[in-house]
C-alpha cells in the first residue's frame, strides 16, 4: 500500500458527498507522475509508477480509497445555483504527513449524480493545464493545490473542436472547502449539518480555535483569501472563474480551468470564454474577494452570535475590512516587486504610480518588473524599451529609486520572476501533448519550476500573430 487514506468527510460530514466510484477507463496510461511531490507526501514513488496508470485513471481503485463526490453550492457568475457538487471529481480520501491532512481527489474521473447533464470526463489539454500551472504557482511560492498525476483512460471524448484524448488528474488539497459548502446546507437552513462543518472546517485548517467560533474562522479565512489574491495580482493572473465553488477555505488557489496569465498589463484583462462581462477580470479579482466573503458571512450569520441584529453588525465590521485588509496585502507583495524594504507613507502612491505609467503602453508585467532590476542605476532601455511611450516611467524612476537601500538589485531579481506559464507557450505544449509530443510539455514545466533562472527561450510575451488569448473551463 502507498496510501494509508484516511475517510474523517464521510465521518464527520453526512449530508455533503455521495458514494460514487470512478468511470472505469478502458486503457490506461500514467502520462506524468509528480515524483517530487510524491516524495514530500512520502509516497512510494515506485509503487506510483507501477501503479499510478490504474489508480489515477479510474481504472482501478486505489487500496483503502472509499470513493465520494462532494456536494456544495455556488454563485457562478452571480447566480446562486444550490445544487453544483463534484460532477466530474472523485475524492478518494485523506491522508496525514507530519500532521497535516491532504485530500486526494480525481477529476475528469466519470459522471456522479451531480453531472447536471455532462460526460464527467476530461480532456488531456485541460488536465496538463491544471498540472503546468499549479507547479508554476508552486514554484513561485503560492498557497495552490497541486497535481500528484495525469493519467490517460483511453477514451475519446467530445468537445467543441471534436473528439480529443481523455484524462484524469489527481489533485492533492489541504481540503476541498469551499464557501459553496457552507452555502449548501445554509441554503437548505440545517443548522446542525452547517455546524458540523464549521467545527470540522476549524479542526482541520484552525485547530487554535474553538469549536464553533466562526468569527474567528471568517478572519481566519479572509487573511488567507487576501493575501493569497494579492499574491495572484503581482503575477498578474487572472483565475478567470472565480465562483463561490472556487474559493478554498484553506486559502489554496483551486481549480485551473479559464485561467491564464497577463502580458501586457491592463486591467479589464479578461481570458474566459464565458465572462462576457468582464466579472471576473484581472482589476476585478479584489472585488470578488470581498463579494464572496459576503457569502460565506451570509452563510455563518447564525453562529456568529445569537441575537440576529447583533450578528448582522459583526458581519459588516469584518466585510467593511477586507478592502483595507487586501490594500495591506497588496502593498506588501508590491513593496517586494519593487525591491523596497521597511515602510513608509509614499510606497502606496509610488505603486500605484508605476501601474499608472504602465497601463495602455503595451508594457509587459513580467518583463517590466524583472527589468527594474537594470534600471536601479543610470539608464535603463531594456526596461523603457518595453513602453509605446515611457515619459510617465522616466518620470517615476528618481522617485523610486530615491526609496531604494542598498541591495535592491539583487532583491528585485529573487523577487520577479523571469519566467511564467506564457499563455502561447502553454498552447504549444498542450497542443503537442494532445498530438502525442509532450517534449514540449516537459521542456516548459522545467523552466515553470524555476522561475528566477533566465530562461530566454520562455521570457518573452507571445508574438504578435498569435492574437486574443482566450480559454475554456475544459468541461
Amino acid at each position: 500500500m502507498t496510501f494509508l487514506f484516511d475517510h474523517s468527510w464521510k465521518r464527520s460530514l453526512p449530508g455533503l458527498f455521495l458514494e460514487q466510484v470512478p468511470d472505469p477507463a478502458p486503457k490506461p496510461g500514467l502520462v506524468v507522475l509528480n515524483e517530487g511531490l510524491a516524495r514530500s507526501l512520502g509516497l512510494d514513488v515506485s509503487a506510483l509508477q507501477d501503479n499510478g496508470a490504474d489508480w489515477f485513471s479510474g481504472a482501478r481503485v486505489p487500496p483503502g480509497a472509499d470513493p465520494i463526490a462532494l456536494a456544495y453550492s455556488g454563485h457562478q457568475f452571480g447566480g446562486f445555483s444550490p445544487v453544483l457538487g463534484d460532477g466530474r471529481a472523485h475524492l478518494l480520501g485523506e491522508f496525514v504527513v507530519d500532521g497535516r491532512r491532504f485530500d486526494l481527489q480525481l477529476k475528469g474521473s466519470g459522471r456522479t449524480p451531480f453531472s447536471r447533464g455532462g460526460d464527467g470526463k476530461a480532456a488531456l489539454g485541460p488536465m496538463l493545464r491544471e498540472y503546468l500551472i499549479s507547479e508554476a504557482m508552486a514554484a513561485l511560492g503560492v498557497p495552490t493545490t497541486r497535481c500528484l498525476a495525469v493519467a490517460s483512460t483511453g477514451q475519446e471524448i467530445l468537445r467543441d473542436t471534436g473528439l480529443l484524448p481523455g484524462a484524469v488528474v489527481a489533485r492533492v488539497a489541504a481540503s476541498h472547502i469551499r464557501v459553496g459548502s457552507f452555502q449548501f446546507l445554509s441554503a437548505r437552513q440545517d443548522t446542525a449539518k452547517l455546524r458540523a462543518l464549521l467545527d470540522y472546517t476549524i479542526a482541520r485548517h484552525d485547530p487554535d480555535l474553538s469549536p464553533g467560533d466562526a468569527l474567528g474562522l471568517f478572519d481566519r479565512v479572509a487573511a488567507r483569501q487576501a493575501a493569497l489574491i494579492a499574491e495572484w495580482m503581482g503575477l498578474g493572473f487572472v483565475h478567470g472563474v472565480m465562483n463561490t465553488d472556487n474559493m478554498a477555505l484553506s486559502g489554496e488557489t483551486i481549480d485551473y480551468g479559464p485561467c491564464a496569465f497577463m502580458d501586457a498589463y491592463a486591467p479589464g484583462t479578461v481570458f474566459s470564454s464565458i465572462d462576457r462581462q468582464g466579472r471576473y477580470a484581472y482589476a476585478n479579482q479584489p472585488l470578488i474577494l470581498g463579494w464572496n466573503l459576503a457569502r460565506l458571512a451570509e452563510s455563518l450569520l447564525g453562529f456568529f452570535d445569537p441575537d440576529s441584529g447583533r450578528a448582522v453588525d459583526l458581519a459588516n465590521e469584518r466585510l467593511d475590512q477586507i478592502a483595507p485588509l487586501y490594500e495591506a496585502q497588496w502593498l506588501r507583495v508590491m513593496r517586494r516587486k519593487l525591491g523596497l524594504l521597511g515602510q513608509e507613507p509614499g510606497d502606496l502612491d509610488l505603486a500605484q504610480a508605476l501601474l499608472s505609467a504602465m497601463e495602455g503602453q503595451g508594457a509587459d508585467w513580467t518583463l517590466t518588473f524583472r527589468r527594474l532590476a537594470q534600471a536601479t542605476e543610470g539608464d535603463a532601455p531594456a526596461l523603457t524599451g518595453l513602453f509605446g511611450d515611457p515619459a510617465a516611467l522616466i518620470g517615476w524612476l528618481p522617485r523610486w529609486r530615491a526609496r531604494l537601500a542598498p541591495g535592491a538589485q539583487s532583491r528585485l531579481l529573487a523577487a520577479n520572476p523571469a519566467v511564467i506559464a506564457r499563455n502561447h507557450k502553454v498552447e504549444e505544449a498542450l497542443d503537442a501533448a494532445t498530438r502525442g509530443d509532450m517534449a514540449p510539455f516537459f521542456a516548459l514545466l522545467a523552466a515553470l519550476q524555476s522561475p528566477f533562472v533566465e530562461n530566454e527561450a520562455y521570457m518573452l510575451p507571445a508574438p504578435s500573430g498569435f492574437g486574443r488569448y482566450v480559454t475554456f473551463c475544459g468541461t
